[in-house]
């Protein structure tokens, strides 16, 4: 998993977003962005959400949500993460 969809996923780990607030928490451009979502959509990762704007928003606006597939996998990113933590802060105290 790259950086980036770490961390678009991350921000879809709280509930349905936007492609707009994804973008802003997640720190990815619109480009990337809807390229990435079209990649996670097609492994089943997330998936557009029924959810429909408010009528005060842009009605093009796209909500999007993790699968449980995509909660797995950002699950196990993240234990992967903490574990190569835990690893790189041995490292440091073993050579202080």
């Amino acid at each position: 998993m790259t950086p980036s969809e770490f961390e678009v996923l991350v921000s879809l780990a709280g509930g349905e977003k936007h492609g707009y607030a994804i973008m802003t928490e997640a720190g990815v451009g619109a480009g990337t962005l809807y390229t990435m979502l079209d990649r996670l959509m097609t492994e089943g990762v997330v998936e557009q959400s029924a959810r429909k704007p408010e009528p005060d928003e842009d009605q093009r606006r796209r909500y999007y949500k993790l699968t449980r597939s995509g909660r797995r996998a950002l699950t196990d990113e993240v234990a992967r993460l903490e574990g190569r933590l835990r690893a790189a802060r041995r490292r440091l105290t073993q050579n202080a």
